[in-house]
């Protein structure tokens, strides 16, 4: 009997895509792609098509279906285009979703696979940050199981496995810290889109690097364990850690600090995902402590990382705030990395959007959206916002 799980991977061209394309190809007999997704890369999802043969490939640049098309014509495999293929590749039964399409563009084929019902591993935060609210709920009403692919929220989530909500008084996170951790408010005014996107620790995607740098994405995982965990804001916190060995820290009542440690590979992850309840192994060794000799840790600089303020600052006032801020900062960044602003400049567009929210008529402004099409123009107007001081700025 065929006892391989079935497995859909969403954004499979992608930093994530290649980690958990290695876990499969470590255990081929216990899980099949079913399901292999990207968004412009087109050759690499055609190479990884035809090696691993899922019933379904589907290509979000509706323009380069032809190229899939004519890549896997020998083959029997379905090519879906564009959003409503992602949604049409969201539906095809699986036991396993990987969830790693980046940015908010990722919210709608996760909301369809919610609502299969089955296991996912959430490597998108932005699902939560925009939509945190309407996506647990959904998730709680078609009993889908959200396992966090984040290597802070994973490690969060291992900590906290036995650990009731009475117990907890904190949940911490930590940071790398970026390349910029030591660098004064002068010369960050400089950096480059080059130094921007060179992570001292992990190897990412561009937006998320940047958001690395910003201290952003830390932001952004604040508000996803919010959500993930249901706490308050207040029993979330972030410390600075460079050696990047130390993922979560938690603290109980009873005064004891518990961490979860392990070297900064995202296949560890993944494969604890994949596996639950059970572990696999993947092949990664653990950290020697004796090698490491210390482990450092810091109070954040907001001051010079203004982007983690104004995303705790979002994260405390709910409603819309949270999607305001992630969609102001999709379009900031990206106007960095198009070279239109400054590094320094991202927190400006990112506070000027979140100070004008009364323009955007969003229902949400207090609770939480009851549809996605709500979460959707709040979306819209946020970026329309952002636009238009990029423009400003960029004159």
């Amino acid at each position: 009997m065929n006892m391989q799980k079935r497995v859909s991977l969403f954004g499979a061209t992608g930093s994530i895509g290649d980690s958990t394309v290695n876990i499969v190809e470590q255990y081929p007999e216990q899980f099949r792609f079913v399901v292999l997704t990207a968004n412009t890369d087109s050759k690499k999802l055609i190479n990884l098509a035809r090696k691993f043969q899922p019933d379904y490939v589907a290509i979000a640049d509706a323009e380069k279906v032809d190229e899939v098309r004519h890549g896997l014509n020998d083959l029997p495999i379905e090519v879906l285009a564009g959003r409503d293929g992602l949604d049409i590749a969201a539906q095809v039964p699986t036991d396993f979703a990987m969830a790693a399409i980046v940015g908010f563009a990722g919210l709608q084929s996760t909301l369809k696979l919610i609502e299969q019902g089955t296991r996912i591993g959430l490597a998108n935060k932005e699902c939560l940050a925009a939509a945190g609210g309407l996506f647990m709920q959904r998730a709680k009403q078609y009993g889908a199981e959200i396992l966090p692919v984040d290597s802070e929220h994973n490690a969060a989530f291992q900590l906290l496995n036995n650990i009731s909500q009475y117990d907890l008084h904190k949940l911490t996170l930590t940071a790398s810290g970026g390349p910029f951790r030591d660098w004064s408010m002068d010369d960050m005014m400089n950096v480059s889109v080059e130094q921007a996107t060179n992570h001292p620790i992990w190897s990412m995607g561009p937006k998320i690097t940047v958001d690395s740098a910003t201290l952003m994405n830390k932001g952004l995982e604040l508000i996803e364990a919010q959500h993930l965990f249901a706490l308050n804001a207040d029993q979330l916190d972030v410390l600075v850690h460079p050696q990047s060995v130390v993922h979560a820290l938690i603290t109980l009542k009873d005064g004891t600090l518990m961490s979860h440690k392990a070297v900064p590979d995202m296949r560890g992850p993944i494969a604890f995902c994949m596996g639950w309840p059970e572990r696999l192994s993947a092949n990664i060794a653990a950290p020697n402590l004796a090698d490491i000799k210390s482990l450092n840790f810091f109070e954040p600089d907001r001051e010079r990382f203004p982007c983690l303020a104004l995303a705790e600052q979002a994260m405390h006032k709910g409603g819309a705030m949270p999607t305001i801020l992630n969609a102001a900062n999709e379009i900031a960044v990206q106007a960095f990395l198009d070279q239109r602003i400054g590094f320094m400049q991202i927190s400006e567009i990112v506070e000027y959007t979140m100070a004008h929210t009364g323009s955007l008529n969003t229902h949400a402004a207090v609770g939480s959206f009851s549809s996605l099409g709500e979460v959707l123009d709040c979306d819209l107007g946020a970026r329309h916002l952002a636009q238009e001081k990029v423009k400003k700025m960029s004159v």
